[in-house]
């Protein structure tokens, strides 16, 4: 825990006031998440500045060196390193560099929050923000006129779809834990307001806003928990209502079915006819990234060479072939490209310790175990880790839910979860 202070310190010094203010900082970048990109990147600069003061530098430099805090300084690391032999120009270089340095925020807050008692705060203030964005999703599908942005796509009042979608997803299946730990404790009311509140997320995701990426993840973090978390009676109730929800949602929304559906017409488009649709596009840039991968498989080509590749790759093209982007859509050829082999092995290794953090059965480890399974799914069909608001999900869900997954006698423990439940949703 944090040392006391001394009685001698006038408050503003004193590390316990500090650390409460971090936690309050971490909050706000959790409620800005969802709205606003600007805010986000403030309240992170805030952030390192309101930890600083709460560290003991001999202990941090020792958690350092622990694989979930030295793998993502090591991602960084190869990124800054990659810069050196990249031909793009140093404008290219720095700018794909600037998506891998929010990785470096995760050892703080590992630190930080394996010290504080108020990691719950964070995950309540992301919940009721996105409940806050979920009810003003459904007024800007009634009307548009509602939306906080000109030209807003349909149910989306703030930054795009696919943000969206990821938030929703996230929340959604992030409230199975408290809503069977509450009918586990009887407490049916809470356990149907948070059941209806789930449920809520998932009709937007069916009726309003539809993602397919968010439509393969829902199920593979459903499954996490039905597997983890459930025996095999409870497993058989738990697939059939799922089966029965998906049903009801293919039957009712025709919007669901147009963007499901949808994949197989734009292959057949991108296949006869080279269009650049949006399934087709995909299978291009994966088709010339691994070819990019085969040219240099061990180092990469360096930070920042992917448009240059694209640009190089598009010369007399025509259709999907032409298109020219910094951004394969890939996590993993993202990677490649870049730093090889040796990118990905950093990639998938810092994947896997993070998975491996969140082993216990309270809320914490299950939040953690679905920001990084979303993560993981999600960056087969986007670079997520890199993109701007994935990436925060990441490094915030991660960093917060790792840190309390490793304190001792801290929320490591049903019991105390439960405590934390009633203390985040009640009061």
């Amino acid at each position: 825990m944090i040392p006391q202070a001394s009685r001698a310190l006038p408050v503003w010094r004193e590390p316990a006031a500090w650390s409460k203010r971090a936690d309050l900082v971490a909050v706000l970048i959790a409620v800005s998440l969802p709205w606003s990109t600007s805010l986000v990147g403030i309240f992170g600069a805030v952030l390192l500045v309101v930890i600083a003061p709460t560290l003991d530098f001999r202990f941090f430099l020792q958690s350092l060196k622990r694989p979930i805090s030295a793998l993502p300084i090591a991602l960084f690391a190869l990124a800054l390193v990659g810069t050196l032999w990249s031909d793009a120009t140093w404008g290219a270089r720095s700018y794909a560099l600037s998506p891998a340095t929010k990785l470096l925020v995760l050892p703080l807050l590992f630190y930080h929050f394996e010290r504080s008692t108020r990691g719950m705060w964070v995950f309540v203030g992301f919940l009721g923000s996105c409940t806050l964005l979920l009810v003003l999703s459904y007024g800007v599908a009634f009307d548009s006129r509602l939306a906080l942005k000109a030209d807003a796509y349909y149910g989306v009042p703030v930054k795009n779809y696919i943000d969206q979608s990821q938030e929703f997803g996230l929340c959604a299946v992030s409230l199975t834990y408290p809503i069977v730990t509450f009918v586990r404790q009887r407490k049916f009311a809470l356990a149907a307001v948070l059941a209806l509140l789930a449920l809520s997320f998932l009709a937007n995701l069916a009726f309003v806003v539809t993602s397919r990426t968010a439509l393969i993840a829902i199920p593979v973090m459903s499954l996490t928990y039905v597997l983890l978390h459930l025996r095999w009676q409870g497993r058989i109730v738990t697939l059939c209502i799922l089966a029965v929800l998906f049903s009801t949602a293919w039957f009712a929304s025709p919007r669901l079915q147009e963007r499901i559906t949808s994949v197989f017409s734009q292959y057949d488009q991108y296949k006869e006819f080279k269009q650049a649709t949006s399934v087709g596009l995909r299978l291009e840039f994966w088709r010339k990234s691994l070819g990019f991968f085969a040219e240099a498989p061990m180092i990469g080509h360096g930070t920042g060479a992917t448009r240059r590749l694209f640009e190089q790759a598009a010369i007399g093209q025509i259709g999907a072939a032409a298109e020219v982007i910094g951004n394969p859509h890939n996590q993993t050829l993202n990677v490649a490209i870049q730093w090889g082999a040796l990118g990905v092995l950093v990639l998938y290794m810092m994947w896997l310790v993070h998975l491996l953090i969140f082993r216990g059965d309270d809320l914490a480890n299950w939040v953690g175990l679905l920001v990084v399974v979303q993560n993981i799914v999600s960056s087969l069909f986007n670079s997520h880790l890199f993109d701007f608001h994935e990436g925060w999900m990441y490094v915030l869900g991660v960093g917060v839910a790792g840190g309390m997954a490793s304190q001792v006698g801290g929320y490591c423990n049903a019991h105390q979860s439960a405590k934390a439940l009633n203390r985040g949703f009640l009061n």
